[in-house]
């Protein structure tokens, strides 16, 4: 008698590895949400609301994506959020110094850098652990764009030179059409997925998170890696600054305030083990727009902002517990 079942591994190469996959529940639980907003209301699915999803999650997704790599190292940058601030209020007071704006942006984006530098070194040379460095420069941070500032708000006008074209990056649309905050986040996803699953560095990253001491007897260099991860998350924080920059133009020292727990949050509802080693970048964005499609659907139903806080939370903590479900399971296996 002929079995109707089909073995897993006679199924196609892709298939198997959607099933398989970390991210597949994420991904369904995904599609589930974008089922529900279509029946809750029926401007859910048209496309201005879609293209206002996706403005709406890209400086968070940017942001999502370094912080991937440092997440997979196995450690924890909570500096991010205060990293937007200071380098969107660097680039605010150069521009409104009469610096041209792709300078401005640069020093802006060298800021993000030393800073993501500046948290590598602290974790790497002095080993102070990485939960305690970023939530003390979280406050450093956050202090010097509050110092530089004065604590006033910068604001940009577009009768001053260059403005106008750097709002463009924030406030503009490819084709007039797709924002270009969400063009921009696309690529830097895309440049993730090809570091991790294509280059040295992506293998040495999952190496470093799966066992750090394995990694270093074969000759992996550990220091390095997850300096370089803490560098990607402060470019990539100060990246989003700047585009906040532009798309509002305008910031003041607070701003920022809670982004890490958010970008942390979307990382880790992606599928990123809490403890390293285990996550890709696709599981990131598909954790972006999970919390992009909550929070819209949220505010279409005119849910309080304060409720949005409360289900965002919920939702955070079925994933860490789904995370340590798998993980138990596979141990007792």
């Amino acid at each position: 008698m002929t079995s109707i079942t089909t073995p897993a591994r006679e199924l196609p190469l892709p298939l198997r590895r959607l099933l398989h996959a970390r991210e597949s529940g994420v991904f369904a639980a995904l599609v589930a949400l974008f089922v529900l907003g279509v029946v809750l209301s029926p401007s859910f699915a048209q496309s201005d609301n879609l293209l206002s999803v996706g403005q709406q999650i890209a400086q968070i997704g940017i942001m999502a994506a370094g912080v991937t790599f440092v997440i997979l190292n196995g450690e924890i940058d909570l500096s991010v959020g205060s990293i937007y601030a200071l380098s969107a209020i660097s680039t605010g007071m150069l521009i409104s110094d009469g610096w041209s704006w792709p300078l401005a942006m640069l020093a802006g984006l060298v800021v993000g850098v030393l800073a993501g530098l500046l948290n590598g070194l602290a974790v790497v040379v002095l080993g102070v652990p990485s939960f305690i460095v970023t939530l003390g420069t979280l406050s450093v941070f956050r202090g010097l764009a509050l110092l530089i500032s004065d604590g006033a708000p910068i604001s940009l006008s577009s009768s001053q030179p260059g403005v106008a074209e750097f709002n463009l990056l924030g406030q503009g649309e490819l084709f007039g059409l797709i924002p270009m905050q969400f063009v921009i986040f696309a690529v830097v996803a895309a440049i993730g997925v090809v570091l991790l699953s294509r280059s040295r560095f992506g293998f040495n990253t999952y190496a470093v998170g799966g066992n750090q001491e394995a990694a270093r007897l074969v000759g992996v260099n550990v220091k390095r890696v997850k300096l370089t991860a803490f560098v990607l998350s402060g470019f990539t924080a100060a990246l989003a600054g700047v585009l906040g920059l532009s798309f509002l133009s305008y910031v003041q020292g607070v701003t920022g305030q809670g982004m890490e727990l958010t970008v942390i949050s979307a990382v880790i509802i992606g599928g990123a083990a809490l403890f390293g080693g285990s996550g890709t970048m696709w599981g990131t964005v598909i954790g972006v727009a999970f919390i992009g499609l909550l929070q819209n659907i949220l505010n279409i139903k005119g849910i309080s902002s304060f409720w949005q806080t409360v289900v965002t939370g919920l939702v955070i903590v079925a994933a860490v517990a789904a995370d340590t479900w798998q993980r138990r399971r596979k141990t007792r296996a």
